[in-house]
């Protein structure tokens, strides 16, 4: 029995995934497993999945109907008996220590179930965005995600597996929200923390989410944290917080605003280059409006990336 599973849900992923896959077999902590769930998916993922697990006896593959993430998740981490479940998608990258990290120091903290850390955000090309680093201590990311904030990305969580067993695990009716729905079931049953290292490049798409999506993923979001009030008998004490939206819907107006995004996150990375290309982006989609131009004027100023 390893010590990690890494549970790795994929769907239609043929772009990335090998890039996903290597970054989890080049990691310097050795003892896991890593269980890679085609959840139906109609492209190459399923003999690419296949591929791995015929060149690294550390990979299993288990395909599936498709039945969402969340889903392909819960079958991965029921599959296996390793004591730490690590989370990964299929279009991120894990940093070489990333297991090394992480299981020193649930080693060293026992009380810990839950524990996340920084991550970069990158692009659908692999261009640097910005850096994240969330609070390190249990009583901030307790509050942060009883205002309906997730402050653990997901793709490198790693928890316990009694913890997990012991709250029921992911719960499918939250489909749209399950990961704040986990931390917050995990929060109850043991002490959550994040380290101050980048363990993992977390991939932003410019695809739109659907507002029906959205508003979704904000009424789970909800009813999440009522649910985690009412069991911790902290109704009142919290007011909810996820409601802004942070992927671009469908109209012209939410998408400018999200590549403007994307180049201030680069600018402010000192990757000037990064930063002219969504300033042009979004003078393509609105070249009356200013904020592309003041991008590109900041994006030209800043000069050449750094070597």
């Amino acid at each position: 029995m390893p010590k990690i599973s890494c549970i790795l849900a994929a769907y239609n992923a043929q772009r990335y995934l090998r890039p996903a896959i290597e970054s989890v077999l080049a990691q310097t902590f050795r003892d896991f497993e890593l269980v890679i769930v085609d959840d139906g998916s109609t492209d190459t993922t399923p003999a690419i999945a296949d591929e791995y697990a015929r060149l690294d006896p550390r990979v299993r593959v288990i395909h599936q109907k498709n039945a969402k993430q969340v889903i392909a998740a819960r079958n991965g981490i029921d599959s296996g008996d390793s004591p730490l479940i690590a989370r990964l998608d299929a279009d991120d990258i894990a940093k070489p220590d990333r297991f090394a990290k992480q299981v020193a120091y649930f080693d060293a903290h026992p009380d810990v179930v839950l524990l996340g850390g920084a991550y970069e955000m990158i692009d659908d090309a692999g261009r640097l965005l910005t850096t994240i680093r969330q609070p390190e201590d249990d009583a901030t990311l307790q509050e942060i995600c009883l205002t309906g904030r997730c402050p653990i990305c997901q793709p490198l969580a790693m928890f316990r597996r009694d913890a997990y067993e012991k709250v029921g695990g992911y719960r499918p009716a939250f489909v749209t929200a399950e990961d704040l729905d986990l931390w917050l079931l995990l929060g109850e049953v043991g002490k959550m923390a994040c380290l101050p290292d980048v363990l993992i490049q977390y991939r932003q798409h410019q695809n739109s989410i659907s507002e029906v999506n959205q508003k979704m993923m904000i009424g789970h979001q909800r009813e999440s944290c009522a649910q985690a009030w009412e069991r911790r008998g902290v109704v009142g004490k919290y007011q909810f917080m996820g409601e802004t939206p942070w992927r671009a819907t469908g109209d012209r107006n939410s998408r400018h605003a999200q590549v403007l995004k994307y180049g201030w996150w680069a600018w402010k990375s000192g990757v000037p280059s990064t930063a002219r290309h969504y300033a042009w982006q979004a003078i393509r989609s609105r070249p009356l409006h200013p904020g592309g131009w003041k991008l590109l004027l900041a994006g030209l100023k800043q000069g050449r990336d750094p070597s």
